[in-house]
């Protein structure tokens, strides 16, 4: 009999999961781990005349360090630094050549650059596809374990997988409620913020994946048009059951056109938003509960709370 045991850990009923934080942070983690492998290549190869006396080379890359969590401005990422190891071993210790990262530092856990500007390198590569202007925001122009070759191949090979998922075959997905919302980006480098159109799907499994995106107005009806006919283009031809947003997208309009048959649903998070700026702001926190209450139940709970809330904020307002 196996004593192994898999643990799910189960999300509390009054925390909102936010799929695009997740989606960002993911990304940056995996563009931060390109950028520190192209670094420890790049070094690498500065040495590659170096030889031993058998002919190996002195200078070669020498597995990961230990995984270590850095703190920044969109959550912890998990990461792990490219070591590279000097073959010389009749050297003296103070003689040999060491690999120091300038993006990573051997014992940073938090730093000040990364904090402001992975949000940066995902949020602004993913918007402008201008990956080189946030790569040299993070490692600096003079940066010389990078090269402008490595840039550009990893500008290159970014490029390359953003265009293949954008031209991805949907016609085998199935999404059983969908999300949308306009999410405006401004990540220090634009003067103004765009409006990034997005729409997250959830499988009948339950599995949450970004469908599409395009820059666009929210409440235009033709901006999200455009994107869902793009979307339906690739393959995407079973309409989802429910479709979730804020009451001012244009959205709506555009989803009548393209999924005639998904039915509305408000977002309660925009529509608690919208609810609170009726009221004080010390009445916020009291309010906000009693919406929570509304939310968690159902049937006649539901219907009960509601009256209360109801007759309660009256109550307030007259007294």
């Amino acid at each position: 009999m196996k004593n192994d045991t898999t643990i799910l850990p189960f999300r509390q009923s009054e925390t909102i999961v936010d799929p695009l934080t997740e989606l960002a942070r993911e990304g940056a983690r995996r563009m931060l781990a390109e950028a520190l492998k192209a670094e420890a290549d790049a070094f690498v190869a500065s040495f590659a005349d170096e030889k031993l006396d058998d002919g190996r080379q002195r200078i070669v890359r020498h597995g990961l360090g230990p995984e270590r969590q850095i703190q920044t401005g969109i959550g912890a990422l998990n990461v792990q630094r490219p070591k590279v190891r000097d073959r010389m071993a009749a050297l003296d210790p103070a003689q040999k050549i060491r690999f120091t990262s300038n993006i990573l530092p051997k014992w940073a856990r938090r730093s000040v650059s990364l904090d402001a500007l992975l949000p940066v390198l995902y949020l602004k590569g993913i918007s402008t596809g201008d990956f080189q202007e946030a790569l040299s925001a993070i490692m600096g122009p003079d940066a010389p374990n990078l090269s402008p070759s490595v840039i550009s191949r990893l500008t290159a090979g970014w490029q390359a997988e953003y265009d293949a998922w954008a031209r991805r075959d949907l016609s085998a997905r199935n999404y059983v409620y969908i999300w949308a919302d306009g999410v405006y980006l401004q990540a220090r480098m634009e003067e103004n913020a765009e409006c990034m159109l997005v729409i997250i799907g959830a499988t009948p499994e339950g599995k949450k994946e970004l469908i599409g995106f395009q820059v666009g107005l929210r409440e235009s009806s033709q901006s999200w048009h455009e994107l869902l006919s793009d979307l339906k283009a690739r393959g995407l031809s079973v309409a989802p059951k429910i479709a979730v947003g804020d009451g001012a997208l244009g959205f709506w309009n555009a989803l009548d056109k393209a999924f005639g048959s998904t039915k509305h649903q408000r977002c309660w998070v925009h529509k608690v938003k919208n609810v609170l700026n009726c009221f004080p702001k010390q009445m916020a926190a009291a309010v906000k509960s009693d919406l929570d209450d509304i939310r968690l139940f159902r049937g006649l709970c539901g219907w009960l709370g509601f009256r209360s809330f109801a007759c309660g904020t009256r109550c307030c307002a007259v007294g």
